[in-house]
């Protein structure tokens, strides 16, 4: 063996002798309920995350780990290591709030409570991005930095507060404090393998932007028997709104926004996407381009909430205002 291949070796078992810990790890994070959304979670749960982090990294070799409030209200998570004089620095990013788990009901398993199921973990950001986070600190660890060890590049740490709920918070904190993420290499592993077991590094990502449409008609709701017809109906002109987003199919259409990109990179087959999006049978996948081209070279629009009645309790009224969450993903 080279002095290299041994390293290696070496490395390689302290990162397995570390799983036990990056599950205990992995546990207590998920069993925070980090919604960065006061409507609908406390901001406690994403002060103990918060906390959580400050305390584990800093156990594991960082230094100055503190919280940073930014623009939106929520708080960044930072702290830097050392490493040998004229090393570059790698920032690591990472993200410790998480979608809403919407419906508990429709879970097979407790959303906020890690569970083992046919080899793999489940809960509620365990993979986006509190999986991610427990690897950072694996790292670390396996690295020695906390140890007298030493990390081999400089590190900067940024943990941010409202990903899931694209407020611009960290957005807005970089041009004020620019020197928390200044770095010659960004590592963001907030992405993922193509395939169980095959290491993957991803380039390049979609950006992602939000907007909430709202359509007005009428001062209130009317009956559909006696104002139907001629009455403007705010949800039917929603309906005609988000389906002029795609053409008929399923490309996104939008103006300015190219529709023909092709990827160059792994490919990825139709019927593998359709097993892993658990695609019903009879369904077929939309767009007129690769898997591949559809997922990474071209723009996806995506109508994530509607706020209308729902079915059960509707009433039989012209409906005179309606909104809409909308998603749109751009190369």
């Amino acid at each position: 063996m080279t002095a290299e291949s041994t390293d290696t070796a070496a490395l390689r078992e302290r990162v397995r002798a570390l799983m036990p810990r990056a599950e205990e790890d992995l546990t207590a994070l998920v069993a925070m309920r980090s919604v960065a959304d006061p409507r609908q979670f406390p901001p406690e749960e994403c002060a103990r995350a918060a906390d959580f982090l400050v305390r584990a990294f800093a156990e594991a070799g960082l230094e100055d780990m503190r919280r940073v409030t930014t623009p939106d209200g929520t708080d960044a998570v930072v702290g830097h290591g050392r490493g040998p004089e004229g090393a570059p620095t790698v920032l690591l990013y990472c993200h410790y709030d998480v979608q809403p788990p919407l419906d508990d009901a429709a879970w097979r398993t407790p959303p906020f409570e890690l569970t083992a199921r046919d080899g793999r973990w489940y809960g509620r950001g365990a993979a986006d991005c509190k999986g991610n986070i427990a690897m950072h600190l694996t790292a670390l660890r396996a690295l020695g930095g906390a140890d007298g060890g030493g990390f081999p590049v400089n590190l900067k740490f940024v943990a941010e507060g409202s990903e899931e709920q694209g407020t611009g918070g960290l957005e807005q904190l970089v041009p004020r404090q620019p020197e928390l993420f200044e770095a010659d290499a960004l590592l963001i592993c907030d992405t993922g393998n193509f395939a169980l077991g095959l290491p993957t590094t991803t380039t390049s990502l979609r950006g992602l932007t939000n907007v909430v449409v709202t359509v007005s008609t009428l001062k209130g709701e009317m009956h559909s028997g006696m104002f139907g017809g001629p009455a403007p109906d705010a949800l039917a002109a929603l309906v005609r709104i988000l389906d002029s987003l795609r053409d008929e199919h399923g490309n996104t259409a939008i103006d300015g926004l190219a529709g023909d990109g092709t990827w160059d990179g792994v490919s990825y087959p139709a019927e593998q996407f359709r097993a892993d999006a658990g695609v019903l049978d009879g369904v077929h996948l939309v767009g007129t381009g690769s898997v591949a081209d559809e997922l990474w070279a071209r723009p996806a629009v995506t109508v994530l909430g509607i706020d209308c009645p729902p079915v059960v309790g509707s009433s039989a009224a012209v409906q005179a205002k309606v909104r809409a969450r909308v998603s749109l993903r751009v190369p």
